[in-house]
């Protein structure tokens, strides 16, 4: 059962207050014994202050009822995890405590990587963090490096045990190592936790198959078509081309009767049961015990799926954003300097409330990615016009100045176009209209174009599509080395690095992908792999090219060019206060239809104004605007100083430029 809604919030807070009031004394004997004086307050200081956000869900997602053994448990297991926390991170976490704002500061940059891709295997990462720190990085997020299922296992999200690597990669060992290493140079760890759904090869799966009461409840399976037919009316397949629908046959399931088991995306990865609180218990113990291994922040994958109802989409459930506020607030007892990292590519109307921007405030993920203005990004390098982009950007919920944004111009994914038809209505254009161009242009099939991507998962039959290809075979160097033409190569150089000019500078944390800062462009080499071949996103995932990476400090080469601005960037980024996160950027009008321009001012900070010129013509903005007045200095920018004449600006075509209030 839960509570109904319509019980007051006071009354909840005083059931909570009740159960904290009986389980307090037994609870700081057992804290104390196992941490010590000090450490032992330390935990019930964190308990005290975050129990509405532990009792609330508990008694909201499993009922009243149970609430008071429920929340005592998981206090217990929390305790258990800080118990068992190394020394070592404990001095972290208390440095995080004192900064509760570490993952907002601009001098945070992330670098996203696979590590066979990058380096082959774990035990050699260290001996790279060179290259890292020269590029400014102080956040490093590895790619999915769990122990997934053997053949088949989506890229390494259908994960088979949460406490080891993936075999190929090295040892859970080799992983601790890796974390010490980066800590020991002022990086933090991020990797990749599967929430929704585990292999259909984890021993829970296996155990829940077998019909071991312990897991009872752990996975959902229907004997016949009925529900799962009614669910799928209301739910959009995934992967409709290879896997329609949400359910999957399995004739072992149901007692050995078979039944249509959850399956959200592939039939191998079976979605988890949280409406079992066992469920949600055994998922604390997974990240507080790899929190313990070294890990600083989890990105949480697919958490809009997490919870479901009939007649919904599935995704973006109240109870789903209960829950994950309920694992954040007790992983944060025993591991108060990890931090959450919501896998959220949902419309912006929804992705705002995964950083808790509720209607009323409530934590849940430090930081979300901002695939809103990465798509906005591409969109006006297309059009050569911002307007889309202002009005979408504008019309943005702010998130709680808690939390943060993690800014990018390319992931490990594909690009779907998050283009909304009221928003592209609002200036003008058909929404799958424009939908389409986007495809047609970055797959290169629109005149004039000098993309170099291809078109993933494509519905011929209602016309949907995404895009596939690196961040430079999608900004015209690829075509441009291909022909050999000198002004194109320039063109896509300066394309590239506006985009990054404004991913550093739009507030928050910038990610950069893999080989983007050597230009690496699209690879073929997939195809020879029969179990990527199918997959075309791995030609955006080109291994490193460590001879590249070498040509990096002469000016006279592409690799040279692209990761001296960069690094540029990077060290102008962190000499900015304005640039830190928790403050939103304000999108201007300059004047110019072709440039968008974007107002930030951090309460202990003067003004930042950035502009950028997504046409390859100089295009004139207001001055004023852009200047305050001439208050505010230049101090960065693609062309040098630029002049101000007669009330405007002239922004180069393709350029960019940051001013700041002394």
């Amino acid at each position: 059962m839960t509570i109904p809604a319509t019980i007051p919030a006071a009354a909840r807070r005083a059931a909570a207050e009740q159960a904290w009031a009986r389980l307090r004394p037994r609870l700081e004997a057992e804290a104390v014994a196992a941490l010590g004086p000090a450490e032992g307050d330390a935990f019930l200081a964190r308990a005290d202050l975050s129990l509405y956000d532990v009792h609330e869900p508990v008694a909201t997602l499993y009922g009243e009822d149970a609430a008071d053994e429920l929340v005592a448990r998981a206090l217990r297991a929390a305790l258990a995890a800080a118990a068992e926390r190394p020394e070592e991170l404990r001095r972290l976490d208390r440095r995080r405590e004192i900064d509760p704002a570490w993952f907002q500061r601009s001098r945070v940059q992330g670098y996203v990587c696979y590590v066979d891709r990058f380096c082959g295997t774990l035990d050699r990462l260290p001996g790279r963090l060179d290259h890292l720190a020269g590029l400014g990085t102080t956040y490093l997020h590895l790619m999915p490096l769990l122990r997934p299922r053997p053949g088949e296992n989506d890229g390494g999200y259908a994960v088979m045990d949460y406490r080891a690597v993936d075999p190929r990669l090295g040892t859970m060992a080799d992983l601790e190592a890796v974390a010490g290493a980066l800590h020991g140079r002022g990086m933090a760890l991020c990797i990749d936790l599967v929430l929704n759904h585990t292999a259909r090869e984890h021993p829970w799966a296996q155990a829940w198959l077998a019909g071991d009461p312990a897991f009872a409840g752990y996975y959902t399976a229907f004997p016949d078509r009925t529900l799962p037919d009614a669910y799928d009316a209301t739910i959009p397949p995934v992967f409709p081309d290879r896997a329609p629908g949400s359910f999957s046959w399995v004739p072992e399931a149901c007692g050995g009767a078979g039944g249509w088991v959850w399956t959200t995306f592939w039939p191998y990865q079976w979605d988890l049961d949280y409406t079992n609180p066992e469920v949600t218990l055994a998922m604390l113990g997974e990240i507080t015990w790899l929190a313990n291994r070294g890990v600083d922040v989890f990105r949480m994958d697919a958490v809009p799926f997490m919870w479901k109802r009939l007649g919904t989409s599935c995704q973006n459930q109240p109870e789903g954003h209960t829950l994950l506020q309920l694992l954040h607030a007790l992983t944060r007892l025993a591991a108060p300097g990890v931090v959450f990292k919501a896998e959220a590519i949902v419309s912006p109307d929804d992705l705002v409330a995964y950083l808790g921007g509720h209607d009323r405030y409530r934590p849940e993920c430090e930081l979300a990615y901002h695939n809103q203005l990465m798509v906005l990004l591409w969109s006006s390098l297309a059009t050569r016009d911002v307007r889309l982009a202002r009005q979408s950007l504008r019309r943005m919920r702010p998130v709680p100045p808690t939390a943060t944004w993690v800014t990018y111009v390319r992931g490990h994914d594909d690009i779907g176009w998050a283009v909304t038809d009221e928003d592209a209505a609002a200036v003008g254009l058909d929404g799958f209209a424009h939908r389409r161009f986007l495809n047609d242009f970055y797959a290169g099939r629109f005149p004039g174009s000098f993309a170099r991507g291809a078109l993933f998962q494509e519905d011929e039959a209602t016309g949907d599509a995404r895009i596939s290809g690196s961040a430079a075979s999608l900004c015209g160097i690829e075509a441009a080395l291909e022909a050999g033409d000198d002004a194109a190569l320039d063109a896509g150089v300066r394309r590239l690095l506006l985009l990054h000019a404004v991913a550093f500078s739009y507030g928050g944390i910038p990610l950069l992908y893999m080989g983007d800062e050597l230009a690496l462009r699209n690879d073929t080499g997939y195809l020879a792999d029969p179990a990527r071949a199918p997959d075309n996103r791995w030609m955006h995932r080109p291994p490193m090219d460590w001879a590249a990476a070498a040509r990096a400090g002469d000016p006279d080469t592409l690799e040279g060019r692209v990761c001296a601005g960069i690094r540029r960037l990077g060290e102008v980024r962190r000499s900015l206060l304005a640039l830190r996160g928790g403050v939103e950027s304000a999108v201007v009008d300059a004047g110019s239809d072709a440039v968008l321009a974007w107002r930030r001012k951090h309460p202990r900070s003067g003004t930042f104004v950035g502009v950028a010129n997504f046409s390859p013509d100089p295009q004139a903005v207001d001055a004023d605007t852009v200047t305050g007045f001439g208050g505010f200095a230049q101090v960065h920018g693609s062309d040098g100083v630029l002049p101000v004449r007669g009330g405007r600006v002239v922004v180069p075509g393709l350029g960019f430029a940051w001013y700041a209030e002394p």
